[in-house]
């Protein structure tokens, strides 16, 4: 009995474990993301496309919140397996180092445990925006009653809104330039003949969201979108 109950505590208990786990819910992340973006792009489609994109996620009801509750169950079970894994390995090196030598290491990497949380605050605020309750940041009215499209314009019209936005994104760039690196790693792509395109395919994802997003607040405060 108690190798058994070792076996079933060993999945989050080792570092393996852990790592397997922010892949599993960093690649649903990863598919959220993708298809977040690609929703919201249909702001230079106009007003009837987005507001009708918004309105058939509305009607899904049941299936929505569903999604809602696995997207965010994958953001705390990530945040937590990052932040342990950081404390194991700090509590495992009593003595700090004077000097850090970053080789196979990155910026990115580096600064993995932080941005987690940061993008989880980051989170919280575009909700509160733009979902619920609804908050206006400027001169404006928050329109409740389903017109997403006025909402971006006016939102992203603020333009130090725009400029959160935008540093927001950079910073979510970094941790999917990292956790893709990362993912296909933890998949088995680790070897001298892939890690290059390996890395490429990383910059390339962080490269694609970052630019998507960052386009929306950019062109609205450029008066390409209104």
């Amino acid at each position: 009995m108690r190798i058994l109950m070792q076996n079933e505590l060993t999945l989050f208990d080792t570092s393996i474990g852990k790592k397997a786990v922010m892949a599993v819910t960093g690649l649903v992340l990863f598919g959220f993301v993708i298809g977040h973006m690609a929703g919201n792009l249909q702001v230079y489609l106009g007003p009837d496309q987005l507001n009708g994109y918004a309105s058939k996620l509305r009607d899904l009801g049941p299936l929505l919140w569903g999604v809602r509750v696995v997207i965010g169950s994958c953001v705390l079970l990530h945040l937590t397996m990052v932040l342990s894994l950081y404390w194991q390995t700090w509590g495992a090196r009593p003595v700090r180092y004077r000097v850090r030598h970053y080789v196979a290491t990155n910026y990115a990497a580096t600064t993995m445990w932080l941005s987690g949380p940061l993008i989880l605050a980051f989170i919280l605020y575009h909700l509160a925006h733009f979902t619920y309750p609804g908050i206006a940041m400027g001169n404006y009215e928050h329109n409740a009653e389903g017109d997403v499209f006025t909402n971006v314009i006016n939102g992203f019209s603020v333009p130090w809104v725009s400029a959160l936005y935008v540093t927001a994104q950079l910073l979510l760039g970094l941790h999917l330039y990292h956790g893709s690196w990362s993912l296909l790693q933890t998949l088995g792509l680790n070897h001298p003949t892939v890690n290059q395109r390996r890395r490429t395919v990383a910059r390339a994802i962080a490269a694609l969201v970052v630019a998507g997003n960052i386009s929306i607040p950019i062109s609205v405060l450029a008066g390409f979108v209104k």
